[in-house]
């Protein structure tokens, strides 16, 4: 038992201990910690993504193996990852070889088609949250609105009225994008920080121990 969970939480606390000291106290010793710190952690990073590999091999054909629902997506899903690291080891080199004009004309063209249609169901899911209900939904309607007008050439078209003096959409989104955004922003920022702190806290005095599986 002592090695599975009083060993971790020991390593947990020292690693947190000797890292903040480093942080806080600028010395070459602590530059020292920090590289060799880095080192170890690539290291430990390539060992995390072989796991993961080896994790999702395991997943996908014990789906074939079963037969699950939709198994024949998981033969494609193992064959194109096959297929790709043949090509890889074949011809992998060079910004015209094989292996990237395979990724450019496949992987690319689809991961565009997927966020083209991701820009509609935006569209779509925007129409139905901002339905002016009330004064809050109204102004959200409004900005969001402008700021869509404003991103785009035609918001130069159709600002006629900044010949008079009165601002154009494009400076109207732009001091959305400035201030109230940006409030609202570093607002969540500060408390993703905390709570990232605190977290943090809990992890290396051994009060969050879900990391642990317990």
């Amino acid at each position: 038992m002592f090695w599975k969970k009083q060993l971790p939480l020991i390593i947990v606390f020292m690693m947190g201990l000797i890292m903040t000291v480093q942080y806080f106290i600028p010395h070459h010793v602590s530059k020292w910690v920090y590289v060799n710190y880095v080192d170890w952690a690539i290291v430990i990073a390539i060992f995390g993504a072989f796991l993961g590999y080896f994790s999702f091999l395991r997943v996908h054909i014990t789906r074939i193996r079963k037969k699950t629902s939709n198994w024949v997506f998981s033969v494609i899903t193992l064959a194109s990852v096959l297929i790709m690291i043949v090509f890889a080891l074949i011809d992998g080199k060079g910004s015209d070889s094989l292996f990237q004009n395979m990724f450019l004309y496949t992987s690319a063209a689809i991961n565009a088609t997927v966020f083209s249609l991701l820009a509609f169901y935006i569209s779509s899911a925007s129409y139905r949250a901002f339905r002016a209900h009330s004064a809050q939904a109204v102004a959200l309607l409004l900005a969001a609105v402008i700021m869509m007008l404003g991103r785009v050439p035609i918001g130069d078209k159709i600002s006629f009225w900044s010949a008079w003096g009165i601002p154009s959409i494009n400076t109207v989104s732009q001091w959305i994008l400035n201030s109230p955004n940006m409030a609202a922003k570093r607002a969540i920022a500060l408390g993703v920080g905390l709570g990232s702190l605190l977290m943090t806290l809990k992890i290396i005095l051994g009060i969050e121990r879900t990391y642990l599986g317990n």
